[in-house]
């Protein structure tokens, strides 16, 4: 129960933050907005830790790991996420993130020696298959320099979201928890952003409105403290490769919102893709059927 809320959790608060990124673009570079929502989320994080006497300093074994937590997924992965954006539609972003399942099924296997099941590449597959059908035209693109850069770096991005999530199921591992993992991390993210904001002279312009502060303090407090925590929860729990389902069904949400709030129509090839989604869910997260003990009794001996 504790794991299907933590799944559930992770699903509808990252696939709301679609909202707060859309209010956030405008006169502030996109550098400046990433490093403004870690830095705020380490600013709550730390500060409640420190409250409740919880904030631990990792040894300096651990530290690595922890700055490989921070690159991989509170800096570097978002930059290649957001420069994705600027060339390729975000459907078909969507559709390359929702391979994580695989990527964290492939990682897990070189880095843990997790053997990657049959279920596992059944699930990607179907929920890739759906999103591609509930995107449609935005998955179709015309490919050129500009396409291909878009793909490669989404898959990039894809990529450090899954090395991050093994940094996480090693600190997890060593007994760090992911509340005192993401502290630090998102800590050492926010320093790592600014340090891009100073070599690259991307100047730094302050929040112009309300609007921008509450969709920042959403996405920091919100998708960031309570989302990673969440997420990171489930993969300690359940492992990489099932936690990594959530990435497909955060457009379903985005898409139900957009329902909502925009007046999306869904069309019959986008039920079938949820369809196809919701499937998957099911295929990754069913019980194995339990295999019936041996009958050593079942033929007596010749003779007897």
């Amino acid at each position: 129960m504790a794991n299907a809320a933590l799944f559930i959790a992770t699903v509808l608060i990252w696939g709301t933050t679609w909202i707060a990124i859309a209010m956030q673009v405008g006169p502030v570079p996109v550098l400046v907005s990433v490093f403004y929502r870690f830095a705020v989320a380490a600013v709550i994080l730390v500060a409640v830790l420190a409250v409740m006497r919880r904030l631990k300093v990792p040894t300096l074994r651990d530290q690595p790991f922890i700055l490989a937590q921070a690159l991989c997924l509170f800096s570097l992965n978002f930059i290649c996420f957001y420069n994705a954006a600027a060339t390729i539609p975000s459907g078909l972003i969507s559709v390359i993130f929702s391979l994580a399942t695989i990527y964290n099924a492939v990682n897990a296997r070189l880095f843990f020696g997790d053997r990657i099941t049959s279920r596992t590449l059944l699930a990607a597959l179907l929920g890739a298959t759906g999103l591609i059908l509930l995107f449609g035209q935005e998955v179709a693109v015309d490919f050129n320099v500009g396409t291909l850069k878009g793909i490669g770096l989404a898959a990039l991005g894809t990529l450090f979201f899954s090395l991050g999530n093994m940094a996480s199921r090693r600190n997890s591992a060593a007994g760090i928890s992911p509340l005192t993992a993401n502290a630090w991390g998102m800590t050492y993210g926010a320093i790592v952003l600014l340090c891009l904001i100073a070599v690259t002279q991307t100047p730094i312009v302050a929040p112009p409105n309300i609007t921008y502060l509450a969709a920042l303090l959403y996405l920091a407090a919100i998708g960031s403290v309570v989302g990673f925590t969440t997420y990171l929860m489930l993969v300690s729990r359940i492992g990489s490769s099932r936690a990594a389902y959530a990435t497909v069904l955060f457009p379903i949400v985005a898409l139900s919102l957009s329902t909502v709030f925009e007046g999306y129509h869904w069309s019959g090839a986008g039920l079938i893709g949820l369809a196809l989604t919701l499937l998957g869910n099911v295929v990754i997260f069913a019980r194995p059927l339990a295999r019936r003990p041996p009958q050593a009794d079942a033929r007596l001996p010749a003779g007897e």
